[in-house]
C-alpha cells in the first residue's frame, strides 16, 4: 500500500470478524477518551491491520458531533497506522481493531491524535508479546 490513504481493505466490514472480536475473542485497552478492542490473527488479505470506529449515540447525542468524532478518528488512525504496522509484519500477524469514544464531550484533534498514538503503540507491543510468547510455548 502505498501513501497516505485509507482503502476499502482497510476497513473492518465482516459481520463474523467484529462478532469474533466483541464475543470474548479480543483484547482491549483504554487511552481516554478512546478504547481499543483488538484481536490477532493470520494474515488473510492486503491489509496488515482491519479497523472499525464506534461513537456511540448514548455519548454524543448528535449526528453533526458524531460524524465530527469519527472523522477526527480516522484522520489520527489513517497518519499513524504506521506506529502498528511493522510490528505487525514482524510477528507475521494481522489485527482486527475497534475504536470505541467514550467521554461525552467532544475532544480535540491533538487529543484523539496523542490517544490513538497511544493505543497504537500498546497494540505494537502486545503483537510483539504475542509472538515472542508462542514461540517459547512451542
Amino acid at each position: 500500500m502505498k501513501g497516505l490513504r485509507l482503502y476499502k481493505s482497510e476497513k473492518l466490514c465482516s459481520r463474523t470478524a467484529v462478532g469474533n472480536l466483541f464475543n470474548g475473542g479480543g483484547n482491549a485497552t483504554i487511552a481516554y477518551p478512546l478504547r481499543a478492542v483488538f484481536r490477532f490473527h493470520e494474515p488473510q488479505g492486503d491489509a496488515p491491520a482491519q479497523f472499525l470506529i464506534t461513537i456511540p449515540k448514548k455519548k454524543i447525542r448528535t449526528a453533526v458531533g458524531r460524524v465530527l468524532l469519527r472523522r477526527r478518528t480516522r484522520e489520527a488512525y489513517r497518519l499513524n497506522r504506521e506506529l502498528l504496522y511493522p510490528a505487525l509484519r514482524e510477528a507475521g500477524l494481522a489485527a482486527d481493531i475497534a475504536f470505541i469514544y467514550l467521554s461525552t464531550d467532544k475532544a480535540p484533534y491533538e487529543v484523539i491524535e496523542a490517544k490513538m498514538q497511544e493505543l497504537l503503540r500498546r497494540i505494537s507491543r502486545d503483537a510483539l508479546k504475542t509472538t515472542s510468547h508462542e514461540e517459547t510455548v512451542d
